[in-house]
């Protein structure tokens, strides 16, 4: 399969794995920052058949993980709201809030509808005038140029049964923050190619400058990975600090100039809370005021809500590459996709479920000799 196949040839990556082994001299810690990227690595186990110079964290790249969990409990108090139809992609409606998910709110009576594309969501508020239509407008740079687009397109229309709860994250404010940290580890980044394919190369030629730290934008398909990986280690062998570009045949340095245009004329930067992480300046995005009529916080009482994460989890640690998935203790055990207690293990893109999904569990570890662990 063109464009596929060529990114998943078993010598190409052996050769570049041999080759980042030639290059590293010393021992480097890089992070990925995409949870697709981390599912990559973890399925293809290519950070099995790196030298043990080069060290892999996972980063906060996933949107679900993310999401703070008072949003999503102010996403059910609003789909419990009578006439309301609540309308979300489908991987939202397994998240567990505090006490319950959407999917379950639905089979109580709760009007929750999956949409494939926000635009969707304005068109069943146009279908039902006397309903209140609410969309969890959730993700990183990569989604916001639709939603941009539903709630330009329902203000154009004037249709104004029609909110979204937002929950947009900026992905350089976090790379920021962890580089920042006392105990930050990492030294090398492997940046998002989905995100710079909409917003460009320039915040991370920046981040680059103030931390003289390498950044190199990577797809997500094994060779992308590797590449990547041997371009940010040659860098760091060589001493330097530059923002590189191994997504050409998606990213370029501007970006994707009608979309910036489109969020820039939806959305202002604000500050965000991470789930796992805690609130980090500048991080997120809201409505601006023109657009403050479909703002759904600003239409329903959802303000006054309390949360309390697990304390047994260690996402937040996980998500700054501080700890892996298999350093928790409650990993495979009290915490598993079906009864997650935090961020990584939540969605499906996250690292702990990437870890359980791809056979890195407990009951699956081989020991030497070949005896399961």
């Amino acid at each position: 399969m063109k464009y596929v196949d060529e990114y998943r040839n078993s010598k190409v990556a052996a050769a570049l794995a041999k080759r980042i082994g030639e290059v590293a001299s010393r021992p480097w810690v890089l992070m990925e920052i995409c949870g697709g990227q981390t599912h990559s690595i973890v399925r293809y186990g290519i950070d099995r058949i790196l030298p043990r110079e080069v060290e892999l964290v996972h980063g906060p790249g996933c949107p679900v993980c993310v999401t703070p969990l008072e949003t999503i409990d102010r996403a059910h108090a609003i789909a419990r709201e009578p006439d309301v139809i609540f309308t979300s992609f489908g991987d939202m409606l397994r998240v567990p809030g505090s006490a319950t998910d959407l999917l379950q709110l639905r089979s109580r009576g709760a009007d929750v509808r999956i949409v494939y594309a926000p635009t969707d969501a304005v068109a069943i508020a146009r279908e039902n005038p006397d309903k209140r239509v609410v969309f969890f407008g959730i993700g990183f740079e990569t989604t916001a140029p639709a939603n941009a687009l539903a709630v330009s397109q329902a203000r154009r229309l004037g249709v104004a049964n029609f909110s979204m709860l937002v929950s947009h994250v900026r992905v350089p404010p976090a790379i920021d923050a962890i580089l920042d940290a006392r105990d930050n580890r990492v030294q090398g980044f492997l940046g998002p190619g989905h995100v710079c394919a909409v917003v460009g190369t320039e915040e991370y030629e920046e981040l680059t400058a103030r931390h003289h730290v390498p950044i190199v934008i990577a797809g997500f398909e094994p060779i992308d990975l590797l590449e990547g990986i041997l371009m940010t280690v040659q860098q760091l062998e060589e001493g330097r600090a530059e923002t590189e570009n191994q997504y050409k045949r998606t990213v370029k340095r501007e970006g994707n100039a009608g979309a910036r245009r489109l969020v820039d004329e939806v959305f202002e930067v604000s500050d965000r809370k991470w789930r796992g992480i805690g609130l980090i300046p500048r991080s997120g995005l809201r409505l601006r005021e023109e657009y403050r009529a479909h703002d759904a916080e600003a239409l329903f009482d959802v303000q006054a809500i309390t949360t309390a994460e697990s304390t047994a989890c260690i996402s937040g640690l996980v998500l700054r590459g501080l700890k892996k998935p298999s350093d928790c203790p409650a990993f495979g055990k009290t915490c598993r996709p079906e009864q997650p207690l935090g961020a990584t293990m939540v969605s499906a893109e996250g690292a702990c479920a990437a870890y359980w999904q791809y056979g890195r569990r407990p009951d699956l570890e081989v020991a030497p000799g070949g005896e399961h662990a």
